[in-house]
């Protein structure tokens, strides 16, 4: 909004893999720690919630009725990834007695990005309307993503509830953790061979031009090592719904020493700053 850049500038802000040469290792760590929390909690697989070939959910339950619902929904640039290698999210919120969901959606460039967001759309009605027969309570029920999941549960947020089925909109609070909420930059992207914006369907699907349609509180946080493009992203999306800052709240949550590949794995501590401030959304 208001910067031009280059394409290489483009390339640089927004290519966290080539920011980050040992993102393998990482990616390999969410799969080990996914694998070894399905192994120990459990969870109910690939629930189907919609018609799309990867519309399905992965539901984990604490011992005894869950307190609410914390749904996480996974990055990737809207192209890659699974919910599969993100299931390390889960024990921290189990612990603390929440149900922990965790929706898939099909990818580009076999779908559109605004056809990911009317997933998960689909995917809360599906809770809201049919959770309660597995287990999921309808609330308090707060929202998360990291990357393009962060972008998608900013949009969650800009859904009227009528759209959800639902008589007022049914989100607590909502996560948008390294979150792309001003898609334009991604036109000029290496990875738009998949996505496949142009401007005015990238202007259309940016949470930063539209209005929420709630007053439930937004967490935006990123990791205070990615790159400047993601950093600006989130100070972005901070100055454009003021009315939806968590209670207290003078800054987004920059979390030390973590870059993009890092910082979500911070929800595996119960105790950090990023798990911490998004129980406080319950």
């Amino acid at each position: 909004m208001g910067i031009a850049l280059s394409p290489e500038q483009i390339e640089r802000g927004y290519n966290n893999r080539a920011a980050v040469p040992d993102h393998p290792a990482w990616l390999a760590r969410w799969g080990e720690r996914s694998r070894e929390a399905i192994a120990a909690l459990a969870p109910r697989l690939d629930i189907r919630y919609g018609p799309g070939p990867k519309e399905t959910l992965d539901v984990f339950l604490p011992p005894g009725p869950p307190r609410g619902t914390f749904v996480f929904m996974h990055g990737g640039y809207w192209r890659s990834l699974d919910k599969a290698e993100h299931a390390f999210v889960a024990p921290a919120f189990v612990a603390e007695g929440f149900a922990v969901v965790l929706p898939n959606y099909d990818l580009c460039p076999a779908v559109s990005i605004g056809d990911i967001a009317d997933e998960m759309t689909r995917a809360i009605a599906f809770l809201l309307h049919e959770g309660a027969r597995i287990g999921v309570p309808a609330k308090p029920l707060v929202v998360s993503g990291h990357s393009a999941g962060g972008h998608l549960a900013a949009m969650l947020l800009a859904t009227r509830a009528a759209t959800l089925g639902w008589p007022t909109h049914p989100v607590t609070g909502a996560v948008s953790l390294s979150g792309v909420h001003d898609l334009e930059p991604l036109v000029h992207f290496s990875y738009n061979v998949d996505l496949k914006l142009d401007v005015p369907h990238a202007r259309a699907w940016s949470p930063v031009h539209m209005a929420a349609r709630t007053r439930a509180p937004l967490l935006v946080s990123v990791g205070a090592q990615e790159t400047g493009e993601f950093l600006r992203q989130t100070d972005l999306m901070w100055d454009a719904w003021p009315d939806n800052r968590p209670p207290g709240a003078t800054a987004p949550l920059v979390v030390p020493d973590r870059h993009h590949f890092s910082v979500v794995m911070d929800y595996e501590d119960r105790d950090s700053a990023l798990t911490r401030a998004t129980l406080a959304l319950f």
